[in-house]
């Protein structure tokens, strides 16, 4: 069975190598009508890379994102400058459009504002957000912070809509928590797990 290890860079290493990609999980916290979820702890040189999965993540607020930030004082203030990208596919339920476009409201430039990782989440009962987020090296004092995510959301326009955002947050100094919340309203239920990759 071809497993994440197998895949992860496509060649193999020797016995005593790390990098490999075996996924090991470090913590998970589940919301009830929270106003944001955080991890302060467990964010170090253990791990050179951080895989964080959002599991059906439901807003209390309809048309609200979910949005992130970093911090270098364990939790203390989460205000990272970052610069970020975005784009999304989407189609709606009456099949009326299509659209395939850069995200120019989500994107940052050297700010220290909470990055979102989608647009316009519906808060219907049947509607949700799940996808998962990379961090790399965190611990690093040489290198900027890179991300990477890929978030679904049923949005509050009747859309599924697949949205891309990558980015880093501009520190050398080692990022060692990190911040979750909707941009308006609570996290109303929904998991969030992180993982180190060995």
């Amino acid at each position: 069975m071809t497993t994440y290890s197998n895949l992860k860079y496509d060649h193999s290493f020797s016995s005593n190598a790390t990098g490999t990609g075996g996924l090991t999980k470090i913590s998970s916290q589940t919301a009830s009508s929270s106003s944001s979820l955080s991890f302060t702890t467990g964010i170090d040189s253990s791990y050179k890379e951080y895989v964080f999965k959002f599991i059906n993540i439901h807003p209390a607020t309809d048309f609200s994102s979910l949005q992130f930030n970093f911090s270098i004082d364990g939790g203390s203030n989460y205000n990272v400058t970052k610069t970020t990208t975005g784009f999304q596919s989407a189609h709606n339920e009456s099949d009326s459009a299509t659209p395939f476009e850069y995200l120019t409201g989500i994107d940052l430039a050297q700010s220290t504002s909470y990055q979102s990782l989608n647009e316009n989440s519906g808060n219907d009962n049947d509607q949700a957000i799940s996808g998962y987020m990379h961090l790399f090296e965190p611990s690093s004092t040489t290198f900027v912070k890179h991300y990477i995510s890929q978030m679904h959301t049923a949005n509050g326009g009747e859309y599924a809509t697949n949205i891309f955002t990558a980015g880093y947050g501009n520190t050398t100094s080692a990022i060692n928590a990190i911040d979750f919340k909707m941009s308006s309203g609570n996290i109303d239920n929904g998991t969030i797990i992180m993982y180190g990759v060995s």
